[in-house]
């Protein structure tokens, strides 16, 4: 990759995006943004409550993502977000044009077993079945690649930056 990209590391609740992104970033020689720090208070009372977020309840978080990544535009990043419709990373392009994503993909039961042995996340693994089906996987006009989460953060990290590479 020749100018550095700002990478949305997206998925489904745990595929490994707070594990993976720092890891992509430090490979890329670029900062990393978690983007769970971006909702606002009331979005991490309602997921810790099991209640899933609204898309008027995400909007503001997009937006703070978004502004995040165009202020990084040319000098690389990598942010993580759930990122799971289309119209989500639609309005990530729309802050910052030249945003790339890295879907992390995955058996659902390798996610869900993942999940039950995080300590201290907000997310319950209640809410698995709403972002599968909320998920509207990368379109084949969208820039970005999908990386399989089985096997080490390292492997996955790598396979990442090795897709990411291919894009140019």
């Amino acid at each position: 990759m020749s100018t550095p990209h700002v990478v949305v590391v997206m998925g489904v609740a745990g595929t490994g995006k707070t594990t993976i992104g720092p890891l992509l970033a430090d490979q890329l020689g670029v900062p990393y943004a978690e983007g769970d720090d971006f909702h606002p208070a009331a979005n991490i009372q309602k997921m810790s409550a099991g209640t899933p977020l609204t898309d008027d309840d995400r909007w503001p978080w997009l937006d703070a993502i978004g502004a995040w990544a165009h202020g990084r535009a040319g000098l690389g990043g990598v942010v993580s977000s759930s990122a799971l419709k289309r119209s989500y990373r639609d309005r990530l392009r729309a802050a910052a044009p030249g945003v790339v994503f890295v879907h992390l993909t995955g058996d659902r039961a390798l996610i869900e077993d993942r999940m039950s042995h995080r300590q201290g996340h907000f997310m319950p693994t209640a809410l698995l079945d709403s972002q599968f089906a909320t998920l509207e996987p990368l379109g084949a006009d969208e820039a970005g690649v999908g990386v399989d989460v089985a096997g080490s953060p390292e492997e996955i990290a790598d396979r990442a930056v090795e897709a990411l590479g291919r894009l140019g």
